[in-house]
């Protein structure tokens, strides 16, 4: 039996001070996006092309048209939004610095609120991560940052010839089981001096990206860094330097590069409920 004052299971209700805890940390980060440039944008609910964000299609919420075409309830923003703004309003504007403030929705009934922005076509993946960093530094705290490279894992397993499927699902001792000294220091990489070591000994064929990496976090603006050279992120579009913020288990921010519409882009997209959740502690 539903009684009249259920909501379904996953959804979200905010009022009184947690309503306002929720507005105010809205407006603080809006200021700070607004202060760098960027405008806000409000997509649609539904969306055409949710499959291509999301690996799992199962987590998507959908139905069909009059058209017999499949729409879904949003999973995700970015692809959304760099779709939009290039295609749809494209002839209106040429501003390439957008942000938003919305819910994602994923079966059966969960709903997240996101603050997100994407950087279109822009390639300097320091300049998001550093606006991030900044973020975290107006709100006072100082999660961890775990900064990746999603071609390092491709590339191991076209070295090693094995199944992406490890790297996906977190296997790490199947790898130490493989006992190769130079996968070995990659999986310990934590710290710039690991990844300079492993650098020293990885095969050429991945030698490139590792120095990426070491490039990039070399010259971010931000001190509870961790660096996790094989970690493959969960979107499907993530493709070169992706990071996430962390805290008590919590993952407070997922970001990076990616291609969409014949351009490289950066986004990243904070999660409202998990900041809340830390902010109050």
């Amino acid at each position: 039996m539903i009684f009249e004052h259920e909501i379904p299971k996953g959804s979200r209700l905010y009022f009184g001070k947690t309503a306002k805890k929720k507005r105010n940390l809205e407006n603080k980060v809006s200021e700070i996006l607004y202060s760098n440039g960027f405008e806000e944008v409000i997509t649609p609910n539904f969306s055409y092309s949710q499959h291509q964000s999301i690996e799992n299609d199962r987590k998507l919420i959908t139905f069909f048209d009059e058209q017999n075409e499949q729409v879904a309830l949003r999973a995700d923003s970015t692809l959304d939004v760099v779709r939009i703004i290039t295609k749809r309003l494209g002839r209106t504007t040429s501003h390439k610095k957008w942000f938003y403030i919305q819910p994602v929705f994923t079966y059966p009934s969960s709903e997240d609120y996101q603050i997100g922005c994407e950087w279109i076509n822009h390639n300097n993946i320091g300049d998001i991560i550093n606006l991030t960093a900044t973020v975290l530094n107006r709100l006072t705290i100082a999660p961890i940052m775990q900064i990746s490279n999603i071609n390092i894992p491709k590339l191991v397993c076209n070295e090693l010839n094995l199944d992406i499927e490890l790297f996906k699902n977190g296997e790490i001792a199947t790898l130490f089981d493989l006992n190769i000294a130079w996968l070995n220091a990659l999986i310990k990489v934590k710290s710039s001096q690991n990844l300079q070591e492993a650098i020293a000994i990885a095969p050429i064929s991945i030698k490139s990206e590792l120095e990426k990496l070491l490039d990039v976090v070399s010259n971010i603006e931000y001190e509870n860094i961790v660096i996790a050279p094989l970690y493959y992120g969960c979107m499907k579009y993530y493709d070169d330097i992706y990071y996430r913020v962390i805290e008590k288990n919590l993952t407070l921010c997922n970001g990076g590069s990616y291609k969409s519409e014949g351009m490289n882009s950066l986004g990243f997209a904070l999660y409202t409920d998990n900041l809340l959740k830390v902010l109050e502690d």
